[in-house]
């Protein structure tokens, strides 16, 4: 499928594989690609390590963010994990974490340990200061790893839950499967992903200045059909500023699912589905 796009400049693109050409050189060209991630990683650099700063000056759309989250994620954790045991030690990966907004508003309240992973150090440096006072001895920040999500591979099968908000756009398409398959290894059974990211319209929009990508969801579901994940289950992001791109959330699961014999029940049909 051919993905039309266009740049933060107003250059329009025949395909993505045309931008990242231009953006990344052919194939084996390391130094643009190299350059494109050490760009990235400098405009962050130079961001406010708070939750205004990596929230891009729109610090206030952190609550209404994480209602839409936790609802999503209780969710799941019912359905696929959870079933009814209360002693399951569950663990849950932030990537891209920042600040640990994230960790500290959610995800530290549903998980026993939580790992972050951010390539910027001094957003992990406030994450740890952020983190130093949160949780408790059954619920806290485990490790922090200093380290790009194209360079990641996280511990195997240590995750319940792998949570990838806000930063996947950072990654080349390349880079995006191969992360996702290194981390496929590293869920439990049972555990799942979690994508909550901006979604263009149609096609793409290249941000020149930070060096990312805002991919459509026909885009996403590309991707993630070629690191061979099924799409669990999916739910809008509501409440942000009409000025903003909208924001999806996908959770997927390495399994397959189930085959569905044909009876005359209709119960299957929240089962998860193969992109399509």
């Amino acid at each position: 499928m051919e993905v039309c796009g266009v740049d933060s400049e107003g250059k329009e693109f025949n395909s993505a594989q045309e931008m990242w050409r231009e953006e990344i050189g052919e194939e084996g060209d390391e130094t643009k690609k190299t350059q494109w991630y050490r760009d990235g990683v400098s405009y962050w650099e130079g961001v406010e390590a708070s939750v205004d700063g990596v929230l891009g000056g729109y610090g206030h759309v952190n609550d209404a963010d994480i209602i839409g989250s936790e609802v999503f994620l209780k969710t799941l954790l019912q359905e696929r994990l959870v079933n009814g045991e209360t002693n399951q030690h569950l663990v849950a990966l932030d990537c891209g974490s920042g600040v640990g907004r994230i960790t500290k508003n959610l995800l530290i309240r549903y998980f026993n340990e939580v790992d972050l992973v951010e390539p910027v150090a001094q957003f992990l440096d406030a994450a740890r200061e952020n983190l130093a006072s949160t949780g408790s001895e059954t619920h806290k920040a485990a490790n922090f790893f200093c380290v790009p999500l194209q360079e990641f591979t996280p511990a195997d099968q240590r995750y319940d839950v792998i949570w990838v908000q806000w930063c996947i756009g950072h990654l080349t398409d390349d880079d995006f499967v191969s992360f996702f398959n290194r981390a496929k290894g590293c869920l439990k059974p049972g555990g799942f992903f979690v994508v909550k990211e901006n979604l263009a319209k149609q096609g793409f929009v290249l941000d020149k200045e930070d060096r990312s990508i805002t991919r459509s969801d026909p885009y996403f579901k590309q991707l993630f059909r070629r690191c061979g994940l099924h799409l669990y289950q999916t739910k809008d992001q509501k409440g942000l500023p009409k000025e903003l791109f909208a924001v999806k959330m996908y959770a997927l699961t390495v399994d397959t699912p189930p085959k569905v014999h044909r009876t005359r029940s209709k119960t299957s049909s929240n089962r998860p589905q193969i992109i399509k």
